[in-house]
């Protein structure tokens, strides 16, 4: 406990997020009964279980006043004393959302750099101008039932057929296994499963693809063909191969073609070298998963800072995670370039409440329990530090899942929050880079694309550094500011995207794969 006659300032204790805030967020080590100085007024003694990554009241907040934190009411008081912590017992969740959109909204547009202040990596440029990150052979299965032998072809052919000190320009043979296309109704399922697969065989990471059917599923070749004819998307402007296991004779003989496909794409893909490009060519998903009190205010702003730089540069930051818009889809929306894009944004939260409410669920129920122990106690706190990952310049459109966007600068995406199915669709929609940012310690990766990894604290950080690339955690530490981090993350975003350095996912071989497709109402 401090001592009472000589105590401590609040940023030794916790931290106050915006100056209209009557709560603090607790830092790491104080107790029940701490002292805090406080200017101009007696100390405040802090009650109840100050728990890290929890808020304790500033000032008395009378029943039925808001709670604020971000500057933003995040429930509203049950009567709540001074000094005491905050818990579902003393507030509850209720927060009116005031939405409105100016008739003359007009967000003004980013500050971008001059060409001269915009710094390069060496990307691979592909046919179609975009420009990839990394060089991969993907193994696609249309659908669940020729998974399998798509990991059989992916994992034998990096052991035994791929060397990178003979194909120093190829970065691995992967395969994308996933339990969709078959055994499920049509339209929107079908329809989503194959624009992911699509998108990720055009993929800029992408120099090569090998395709394989079952042969008798919802989402065969066929239908992949067909699919692709009428996107116009005929053809993936690199080498592909496309296989039938039926047709082929069953699993061995497939896997031997397959084999053999990669064998003769292996030289090919090889061809293709990096060249210096602009960090306008950038397209940079924004994640957070296992996230813990001190996200929304260290690592989420930390990567918001790193995103308004890419968009500074001129290139691409992509924002999902849907159900974490809800409660704050007002402040995306007041952020928006015109009334239109605005109208978007509630658009997407109104459109993901219907399909919530489809499969007997609500986004309130988004914080899972590690995020509810670590000081997330409802979907509004965890929102407005979720949506922090986007920095501050104007949202410039939205997008469905698994779609490119339309332009370049803050993108808003449909999608939801499990980070399985969240990122892929992200990388579909022609991210290639990730940065990922966790309080609980989260390990995925993407099967395509470099995911780095950004901790909210330090100790989550020192516990996995081989998990984990950077630490956010200095902020809480109060030895570094949110704009030295996001510089840092930048930095380290331009590094790994040249190739210079792998992302420890990468490292591990973290390949995750999920669609998420199972969309039952219209977009």
């Amino acid at each position: 406990m401090s001592d009472p006659v000589d105590p401590l300032p609040l940023s030794h204790h916790a931290i106050q997020v915006h100056p209209d805030d009557n709560v603090a967020v607790i830092k790491f080590g104080i107790e029940a009964g701490t002292h805090i100085a406080m200017p101009g007024r007696d100390p405040l003694i802090v009650t109840g279980i100050p728990t890290a990554g929890h808020r304790f009241a500033l000032v008395e907040i009378p029943a039925d006043e808001p709670v604020i934190q971000y500057g933003q009411p995040i429930g509203k008081s049950r009567g709540i004393t001074a000094g005491q912590v905050v818990t579902p017992s003393n507030m509850s969740n209720d927060v009116p959302v005031v939405r409105m959109i100016p008739d003359q909204l007009s967000t003004p547009e980013p500050q971008y750099f001059s060409e001269s202040e915009i710094p390069t990596f060496q990307g691979f440029r592909r046919p179609d101008g975009r420009v990839g990150t990394r060089n991969h052979i993907l193994i696609i299965p249309t659908s669940m039932c020729a998974s399998h032998e798509a990991q059989q072809i992916s994992i034998i052919a990096e052991h035994t057929l791929f060397d990178p000190k003979l194909f120093p320009n190829v970065d691995g043979v992967v395969g994308i296994p996933h339990n969709k296309g078959c055994g499920c109704s049509d339209g929107s399922n079908l329809d989503v499963t194959l624009r992911t697969l699509a998108n990720f065989a055009a993929h800029p990471n992408v120099g090569a693809v090998v395709m394989i059917e079952l042969g008798c599923e919802k989402t065969n070749l066929t239908k992949m063909e067909n699919y692709l004819s009428r996107q116009g998307m005929d053809g993936f402007g690199k080498p592909v191969h496309w296989l039938g296991v039926q047709s082929a004779g069953g699993t061995a003989q497939v896997v031997s073609k397959g084999l053999a496909a990669v064998k003769e794409l292996l030289p090919q893909v090889n061809e293709i070298q990096r060249e210096t490009v602009p960090a306008s060519e950038i397209v940079l998903a924004l994640e957070c998963g296992g996230s813990d009190g001190f996200s929304g205010l260290s690592a989420n702003p930390a990567l918001g800072h790193a995103a308004d730089l890419i968009v500074r540069c001129g290139g691409t930051a992509i924002l999902s995670e849907v159900p974490e818009f809800c409660g704050a889809e007002h402040v995306l929306a007041l952020r928006s370039r015109d009334p239109q894009v605005a109208s978007e944004v509630y658009d997407l939260v109104d459109w993901y409440k219907k399909y919530a409410a489809t499969v007997g669920t609500v986004l309130g129920d988004n914080p899972s329990p590690g995020n509810i122990e670590g000081g997330l106690l409802n979907i509004t706190i965890k929102s407005l530090g979720a949506i922090a990952k986007g920095g501050t310049t104007r949202v410039e459109g939205t997008t469905a899942y698994a779609e490119p966007p339309k332009g370049r600068g803050l993108q808003l995406m449909q999608g939801p929050g499990y980070d399985q199915e969240s990122v892929p669709g992200m990388v579909a929609s022609g991210a290639n880079m990730v940065v990922f940012t966790t309080g609980r310690g989260t390990t995925i990766g993407n099967a395509i694309c470099p995911v780095l990894k950004l901790a909210s604290n330090t100790p989550v950080f020192e516990r996995m550094p081989g998990d984990i690339d950077l630490n956010a955690g200095s902020i809480i530490d109060g030895t570094e500011m949110i704009p030295e981090v996001g510089q840092r993350i930048f930095e380290r975003i331009i590094e790994v995207a040249g190739g210079g350095t792998l992302a420890h996912a990468e490292v591990h071989k973290h390949r995750e794969f999920q669609i998420w497709a199972e969309q039952s109402v219209s977009l």
